[in-house]
């Protein structure tokens, strides 16, 4: 088993198939039915004992880094203007990288406005495993 990362942006990644807009843009009943589907996606990882965990994110938030010694943190933002802004992510424990990819194609057909599929681009990433032994 390996784990993986789906990664879901607000924004970025290639153009989309279906340019949604924001979601506080969608009827009540829209954001419903999406949230609904992700319960529902990771209800089913669970069923299958490939879940391991699942947040959302809120777009608000900054970059922040080491401000030097004796120095308060540097921040920059919020950063509402760049276009990687993450929503969210699943992290999965599957057999192979298909499986992580079939996921996350499972999970992109989350509906949108009207009840469509957005086909939305998730990033998939496998989490770092461990060292490669060194042998002499």
């Amino acid at each position: 088993m390996a784990k993986y990362l789906l990664l879901k942006h607000y924004q970025g990644g290639p153009a989309p198939v279906v340019d949604v807009g924001p979601m506080d843009q969608w009827t009540p009943d829209e954001v419903n039915a999406h949230v609904q589907f992700m319960s529902d996606f990771g209800a089913r990882l669970e069923e299958t004992g490939e879940f391991v965990d699942m947040q959302a994110l809120t777009p608000e938030g900054a970059f922040v880094r080491y401000g030097g010694e004796g120095q308060p943190p540097v921040t920059d933002g919020p950063f509402a203007e760049t276009k990687d802004l993450i929503a969210g992510w699943y992290v999965i424990d599957v057999e192979s990288w298909d499986r992580a990819v079939e996921l996350a194609s499972e999970l992109s057909a989350a509906p949108g406005p009207g009840g469509k599929p957005l086909h939305e681009w998730l990033e998939v990433r496998p989490f770092w495993g461990e060292p490669p032994t060194v042998t002499e």
